[in-house]
């Protein structure tokens, strides 16, 4: 079905946002984008998907929290709960196990938040919160078997170091216990051969292959067996998406909503970028998906008019970025590129969102505006940020524990802005009732749709 030209504007634009919104990482020297640089939020610029490896310092960071100092001297993992044999086992003890290996990718719940439609709160992240890495490490369920689980066990509710800001509930989430004895479930030590660093985990982390990286946690220091549903915040509330197709904008009634697990099928184009000059060019991306791994790209040049299979690279690997090339004549004019992938299971990218009140799995066809042309098309410069003074308050509330970045990257409507300082309230922000309303003009006036 071809897009309308609203839908391929939206698309285009997205995709050009993708590689040059925000500014690089700070004292990483990568080029990475950041959405917030405490807690860390880092994103892979688009280009970065030429790699079917991503590199370590080109790999996306998603924190909550403030990335904690872990000293391996005093660091052990704790296995407790309906275990008939509770462990306490140093990083050097786990390492005497039996090594696994597996490549898979790690992405966001919220990757593609951006582009939903009306916006949403949280973090903005377009198409880079995600990677594809080779992980080292244990399987999961030998660490269990050590252990000893008892019969009517269901759920692993795993913890890590990271400590909570203000009143933020603590980031516990759980798996069931039969993801966690999946023989590709690991718990890794390393990334593409390297110790994790700290913002990626050190010195333990979860790999959950297949599925989105909320179930990935970092720091890993607890695990507890049980034989019931955990009721944490970030299980019952948060991380939780519609059973059902929703309208845009609607509420959902949380007895209709599950936990995010499965990734969905979806790829990226790598290049070209917005301009490239006539003649012959390789299109190329990478494609990924869950648990059902890629077995086809389509790649339109013409709005999604006509298709054409796109070559894939090499064999691939179940869990990880499969790349892929189509050769393209391209002619001089504006043309819109977009690629589609399809698992083994016979899932297809959607040329349509699926609306959702948290944001999550956007997996639409990535829609690619390039102009063909002999030399390069002037670029627009965008507006500068209105240097308008902040309201009374408003740094003490909403700057303690993270600076403006979070904000600026907000489309929120005011109804959106009022809810979400009343969470952060909530959450330890100190917001004194007679600076309540100055602090929501300002956000809802400089920071909105």
């Amino acid at each position: 079905m071809p897009l309308t030209r609203r839908d391929l504007l939206f698309t285009a634009t997205a995709s050009l946002l993708a590689g040059n919104t925000g500014r690089s990482a700070e004292k990483s020297g990568t080029s990475l984008i950041t959405l917030s640089p405490r807690p860390a939020d880092l994103e892979m610029p688009v280009s970065g998907f030429i790699d079917e490896i991503t590199p370590v310092e080109h790999f996306f960071v998603r924190c909550h929290t403030y990335t904690p100092e872990v000293k391996l001297a005093d660091w052990n993992l704790k296995i407790d709960g309906l275990v008939t044999k509770p462990l306490k086992l140093t990083l050097a003890e786990l390492q005497k196990l039996p090594h696994t290996e597996l490549v898979s990718v790690l992405e966001c719940a919220g990757n593609g938040r951006s582009f939903y439609e009306p916006t949403l709160p949280g973090a903005q992240w377009r198409f880079g919160s995600v990677g594809n890495a080779r992980w080292t490490g244990v399987r999961f369920k030998d660490v269990l078997d050590m252990a000893g689980v008892k019969p009517g066990a269901t759920q692993l509710l795993m913890d890590g170091a990271d400590v909570p800001l203000g009143k933020m509930p603590d980031f516990q989430r759980t798996i069931t216990l039969e993801k966690g004895m999946h023989p590709d479930t690991m718990l890794a030590w390393a990334m593409n051969g390297k110790p994790l660093t700290a913002q990626h985990g050190f010195p333990l982390r979860v790999i959950a292959p297949g599925w989105a990286s909320d179930s990935w946690v970092k720091w890993l220091q607890h695990i507890e067996v049980l034989d019931h549903e955990f009721e944490g915040f970030w299980m019952k509330t948060a991380y939780r998406h519609p059973s059902h197709s929703v309208a845009p904008g609607s509420a959902v009634d949380p007895k209709d909503m599950a936990s995010v697990t499965d990734l969905n099928v979806k790829s990226v184009i790598a290049h070209p970028g917005e301009w490239v000059k006539p003649g012959m060019v390789m299109v190329q991306g990478v494609a990924w998906s869950n648990a059902s791994p890629v077995t086809k790209v389509d790649v339109s040049v013409d709005g999604g008019n006509t298709w054409q299979p796109a070559k894939l690279a090499g064999s691939g690997t179940k869990y990880g970025f499969r790349k892929w090339t189509h050769a393209w004549q391209a002619t001089e004019g504006q043309h819109s590129l977009i690629s589609r992938a399809t698992n083994e299971a016979g899932q297809t990218q959607p040329m349509k969102q699926e609306w959702n009140p948290s944001g999550y799995l956007w997996n639409v066809a990535q829609a690619r505006d390039v102009a063909v042309a002999k030399t390069r098309p002037a670029v627009a410069v965008k507006a500068p940020v209105s240097a308008d003074p902040q309201p009374e308050g408003y740094q003490t509330a909403c700057l303690t524990c993270h600076d403006d970045h979070m904000m600026r990257s907000q489309r929120l409507t005011r109804a959106q802005w009022d809810r979400e300082i009343t969470k952060m309230a909530g959450w330890g922000a100190d917001v004194k009732p007679d600076r309540r309303n100055g602090i929501l003009d300002y956000l809802a006036q400089h920071f909105k749709p």
